[in-house]
């Protein structure tokens, strides 16, 4: 009987399995496995056993025997209604059949079964939803009755979730020493707990509707005593006041719509099957296993608008949550904004000082997000990455999650950063625009109808990374182990020295995710030419070295690498449009246009990062054609901190031998360097292949050492106490503006103004410079030294350039 129901069921029931293989699960076969259902719905059991009969487990409608319990089925309810209710009526007494499992356990210390949770969600498939209003009957917070589990059936069956999740051993759990009763209502009590947060990890917690939401926002005492003081400074009444701050609240939060959310992914399917040639996604699992009875708070680096989309897709589409994501206020367009906030966006002012009530508002709200469980989305960059590197990370938001965490932390938080990599940007040309000077144009609705014919455009892939998720509890207790106990205090110099280090360690992380596509492999090799033209034989041994060097230097077990080859890497690219093919007799030119070569600048800068260390020691190797190893390990140290600073590199200097040794290894196995007389480096002779090679190498890392050199150049052209922070960022920016027109290859990167104040700053942060009370710049004899470890990494006449535009800056007074 239960075979022709079950078959008529799947007449149209869909069902999507996580996991998909069985072996995840890692049961034991020598156990027996009983499956724990949460609620009393016949559809469930029946669907269960149709998913085990596929999987190969075993069956729940089959009987479970061991020598000390036997049963005719393998599954229980936790709970269920009572039978012909059509209304809900739970009850949440403990199993039969868990009773008499344990009962079976303490008369026999031998027996054990495999306790497997098993959730299904009736309406909650990812990425199949095909009309809004079937979120009437979708998967809520609820209690379900058995006329509407039949409606959500009819409407929803073939978009129905299962997940089978880890066995729960019952030998194990009842090693704890804890008597028969207790074993029976603790372990129901974890179950139930269990099901309550895979529901919670799928369709988010239950909040109270938005109302009510913003109510508990301004009734907290932290909005009052703001409302009081705007009261006061304004001069105005406290209603006048709180009417100001719900304005703000509202301007803020978000409005979650599940059904606009659904509407949203079958749209942004449709989107990326026209832009896309796929979406790869890499280690999502890391999130999996730690979404359950955790907050999440997913940093992702931010390349593009596309981005946050792409993320609250891809989740979305893996049975989890869609994150909130503080988007910001220039993306609050008519109708845009509308659906973004539905869809789980909640909007930041760009610039929120000088407006008190405003930033405690804000703050209140992101509090009130974490401690309700609410996964959350933000950029610590600030801004999308213009020149393709991973940009300094702002305190701002990241600060007060931290707060937030150290003012309640009864759920446990994680971070988990995420690199995004695309292999062509929609905002290429914008970008270029924008580095050559022109002013950023502020987001509008004509310009998402103009966005229309990117549709029309081949973008390649894009490949989404999940790193391992970081504790914040944990990382704090490594900054201030005592931090539960001390009172809560938000300008403490131990939380404000926290909140940098967690700041730098996820802009490592990120970095630490790189996954390296074929453009960047061409950018990164081509863009080291003289004219960014290079023969096809020689271009792919290059590539072939890069390749070689990620997958023996310390980056290897992070990143996800490029193991195409050679040729085949050539030919993706350019079938992207990205670089043109010249036919010759003496061999086939790959070359690049200036257009196109802008445009790969932002691919080379994505992966910089993970050539840095080879490039440092290729520069060393090939200016000076032969050095000590201790030479070349002490210039490396020398600038290791700026370019730490620069490219969140992960090696703290104490490891950084080490990293060194492996690096000179890897070069050497691809004849790149050569060993002189036991106790140095010596470089290829100048006649062989190998020599134009490893300058090429070398040439990797010479636009960021440029900027480098050149901020040093001006402050020692222009003297201690003379210049003050902004004066020297700009002169650098235009002089680097200047020495791209002259001598560079229409590389507008190089002259970006945002870079130069990160040297200004790590400089700063490395006791090299010193802003005194006047706000000039001073600093010592320490300058040279770092100018000259610098020095040693240039060719002459680079160097030569430099000094001479460094010589033409304007004098301080004018």
């Amino acid at each position: 009987m239960l075979g022709v129901l079950r078959r008529i069921l799947y007449l149209g029931t869909r069902t999507q399995v996580f996991p998909e293989s069985p072996e995840a699960l890692g049961l034991k076969p020598d156990l027996p496995v009983c499956y724990v259902l949460d609620e009393r719905h016949l559809s469930n059991l029946l669907v269960l056993d149709h998913e085990c009969g596929q999987l190969g487990l075993p069956r729940a409608l089959h009987p479970m025997r061991d020598e000390a319990y036997t049963s005719q089925r393998s599954f229980f309810f936790l709970s269920h209604n009572e039978r012909g209710r059509l209304v809900p009526n739970p009850r949440v007494s403990a199993a039969p059949m868990l009773k008499a499992m344990v009962r079976a356990a303490f008369t026999d210390t031998r027996f054990d079964v495999q306790l497997v949770p098993v959730t299904i969600l009736w309406g909650r498939e990812p990425g199949k939803q095909e009309s809004v209003l079937k979120a009437l009957l979708a998967e809520s917070w609820q209690q379900v009755s058995t006329l509407r589990h039949l409606l959500a059936m009819l409407i929803h069956g073939r978009h129905t979730m299962l997940r089978f999740n880890a066995p729960i051993s019952l030998r194990e759990f009842l090693s704890d020493g804890i008597d028969e009763a207790h074993a029976v209502r603790k372990l129901g009590r974890i179950l139930r707990v269990h099901f309550r947060r895979q529901r919670e990890m799928a369709i988010g917690p239950d909040l109270s509707h938005r109302h009510t939401q913003l109510q508990t926002l301004l009734n907290t005492p932290s909005v009052h005593k703001a409302i009081a003081a705007e009261a006061e400074a304004r001069s105005i009444s406290l209603v006048a006041a709180k009417k100001t701050a719900r304005e703000f609240a509202i301007e803020i939060a978000s409005d979650y719509s599940y059904a606009v959310v659904k509407a949203f992914a079958l749209f942004l399917t449709w989107v990326w099957n026209k832009i896309y040639n796929g979406i790869e996604v890499h280690n999502f699992e890391r999130v999996t296993n730690v979404a359950p009875g955790h907050g999440i708070i997913y940093v992702p680096c931010h390349r593009s608008h596309a981005d946050y989309l792409l993320l609250s897709y891809i989740i979305f589409n893996r049975g989890l949550m869609v994150p909130h994501i503080a988007a910001g206020a220039n993306l609050n367009l008519p109708l845009v904004g509308s659906i973004l906030r539905r869809s789980g966006a909640f909007f930041l002012r760009r610039k929120i000082k000088g407006e008190p009530l405003y930033a405690t508002v804000f703050q209140e709200y992101v509090h009130l997000m974490i401690e309700r469980g609410f996964p959350m989305e933000y950029f610590i960059e600030g801004g999308r990455s213009r020149g393709g590197r991973t940009l300094a990370p702002k305190a701002g938001i990241l600060a007060m999650t931290v707060q937030s965490f150290v003012r309640s932390h009864a759920r446990p938080l994680v971070f988990v950063p995420v690199y995004v990599g695309y292999e062509k940007l929609m905002e290429g040309n914008s970008y270029l625009a924008e580095l050559h000077g022109r002013p950023k144009k502020s987001e509008s609705l004509f310009d998402l109808v103009r966005a229309a014919r990117l549709l029309k455009q081949n973008f390649g892939k894009v490949h989404v990374n999940f790193g391992p998720p970081l504790a914040l509890a944990e990382f704090l207790d490594a900054q201030q182990p005592d931090w539960r106990e001390l009172p809560f205090d938000a300008q403490a110099p131990w939380l404000r020295g926290a909140v940098d280090a967690t700041a730098m360690e996820l802009a490592r992380r990120i970095n630490s995710l790189a996954v390296v596509n074929p453009v960047n492999l061409v950018a990164a090799t081509l863009l080291s030419t003289p004219k960014h033209a290079a023969d096809l034989r020689l271009l792919q041994k290059q590539i072939g070295h890069c390749q070689h060097l990620l997958a023996q230097t310390s980056w290897a077990g992070t990143i996800v690498r490029c193991d195409l080859p050679p040729d085949e890497v050539i030919a993706y690219v350019r079938r992207l449009d990205l670089v043109q093919c010249h036919p010759h007799p003496l061999g086939d030119m790959i070359r690049a246009d200036e257009q196109q070569a802008a445009l790969l600048a932002y691919f080379r800068n994505n992966i910089l990062h993970l050539l840095a260390l080879p490039a440092l020691l290729a520069c060393l190797v090939s200016h000076n054609r032969q050095l000590s190893r201790q030479r070349a390990r002490e210039a490396i140290r020398g600038i290791y901190g700026l370019l730490r600073a620069e490219l969140f590199l992960p090696w703290p200097t104490e490891e950084l031998d080490a990293v060194i040794d492996l690096t000179e290894s890897a070069l050497a196995q691809r004849g790149l360097i050569q060993d002189g007389d036991g106790d140095s480096l010596r470089a290829p002779p100048p006649n062989s292949e190998a020599s134009p090679q490893l300058q090429q190498l070398g040439e990797i890392l010479r636009p960021t050492l440029e900027r480098q050199f050149l901020t040093l150049a001006l402050l020692q052209h222009y003297g201690s106490g003379q210049l003050t922070r902004a004066r020297l960022e700009e002169d650098a920016h235009l002089l680097a503006q200047r020495l791209a027109m002259l001598y560079e290859f229409n590389s507008a990167e190089f002259s970006e103004k945002l870079l130069f104040a990160n040297v200004v700053r790590n400089l700063i942060d490395g006791g090299i410079l010193q802003v005194d009370d006047g706000g000039l710049l001073r600093f010592d004899a320490r300058i040279t030294l770092a100018a000259a470890q610098t020095e040693l990494l240039l060719a002459a006449d680079v160097r030569h350039s430099i000094h001479l535009i460094a010589r033409a800056a304007p004098s301080p007074a004018s």
